[in-house]
């Protein structure tokens, strides 16, 4: 099914949207703080931030430990559905949140299960050879040398700027959703590195990952991550927005509930296995953590960013955190879209009420 929504530029974007049955009350089993060895009073440590002040605008926080769901915070406060304004929403754990660029590493898990599949090529596959109706730039010697590799480690070394507000018509990723023709935008980008050399943060190279995942199904990305991702997990209901042009925004476009976003990272700790069932290759999962890129004051994997924990971010303070050794997730929703400071939030709830939270033999 689609829907039509306006942003606030004036552009058209169209959602896919998952199965609307209802989502399970309990999807997850519990335990206590105490019971999962952490401080009891971590949700009274959220909720005084939010009241004072020091988490403007919070959504919700979850925490599962081994397996288990532990903590369950939701708040209220503005949003948008990818830059059209929602007001102010009170949120439940059936609300749909975006997830923005937390998107990108679930297309990194989609890789990842269909190069299992044989149906995406060899992470050393020139990508130029993927898209022969560009055969302009496949006669560049130097655009050859990009491969899948590359794209999965943002190293691609084309001209790219995400630097600027996605507001702004010059930020790179926007400018590619305006473009006529997406991927050739990003395929065309001049040159200023050698591939491999140089890490710049770039949803081009995403939606590159996302038509070849869609090529090689014969099912659209929102289509083939439900087949193989969300329904595995018990995803019931998901919003994939698409750009005027109607391709999927694979940058950004996802939109889920912190429950299912949860279970990704618990997915993630399990080494990719769910109940009974391997849904994402471990050996996919062991090479998209480690360290392809220095992205500044963090590593960066196969579309995961990589500390003492693996991450998922996205604009506006949206975080997955997976924390392997303290087998901990947490999910973090926010509305501080295009903000230079929103990163400052999710940080703060990680290293000075989860982290602090955590018992210390246990970190």
């Amino acid at each position: 099914r689609h829907a039509v929504l306006a942003t606030a530029a004036g552009l058209i974007m169209v959602a896919s949207l998952g199965s609307c049955q209802p989502a399970p009350a309990e999807d997850w089993p519990r335990a206590s703080l105490a019971e999962a060895g952490l401080a009891p009073d971590l949700g009274e440590r959220i909720d005084a931030g939010v009241h004072d002040g020091r988490f403007p605008n919070l959504h919700a926080v979850l925490i599962a430990r081994d397996g288990k769901l532990v903590l369950e915070r939701y708040y209220e406060g503005d949003d948008e559905r990818r830059g059209h304004p929602l007001g102010h929403v009170v949120f439940e754990p059936d609300t749909l949140h975006d997830l923005r660029s937390v998107t990108k590493s679930l297309v990194g898990l989609l890789y990842g299960i269909a190069l299992a599949e044989g149906l995406v090529p060899p992470l050393d596959t020139p990508l130029v050879e993927q898209f022969p109706e560009y055969p302009d730039l496949a006669a560049d010697p130097m655009r050859r040398r990009m491969t899948v590799a590359h794209a999965l480690t943002m190293t691609l070394g084309t001209e790219w700027d995400e630097s600027l507000s996605y507001a702004d018509p010059r930020n790179s990723e926007t400018a590619m959703d305006r473009a006529n023709d997406r991927y050739r935008f990003v395929l065309d980008r001049p040159m200023v590195a050698e591939p491999g050399t140089r890490w710049v943060y770039n949803g081009g190279a995403t939606a590159i990952l996302a038509r070849l995942i869609a090529r090689g199904s014969g099912l659209s990305l929102p289509d083939y991550a439900e087949k193989t991702l969300f329904q595995p997990l018990g995803i019931v209901e998901f919003e994939w927005l698409r750009g005027r042009d109607g391709e999927p925004i694979a940058a950004s476009g996802l939109r889920l509930r912190p429950r299912d976003l949860a279970k990704v990272g618990q997915l993630v700790l399990n080494d990719g296995h769910w109940e009974d069932r391997q849904i994402v290759p471990a050996d996919w999962l062991a090479q998209s953590f480690e360290r392809h890129a220095d992205a500044g004051d963090l590593d960066y994997g196969y579309h995961w960013w990589l500390h003492l924990w693996v991450g998922a971010f996205g604009n506006g303070g949206q975080r997955l955190y997976v924390l392997p050794r303290s087998k901990v997730v947490l999910v973090i929703t926010a509305g501080n879209y295009n903000q230079a400071d929103a990163w400052k939030m999710p940080v703060a709830i990680l290293t000075d009420v989860v982290l602090p939270g955590i018992r210390r033999d246990d970190r």
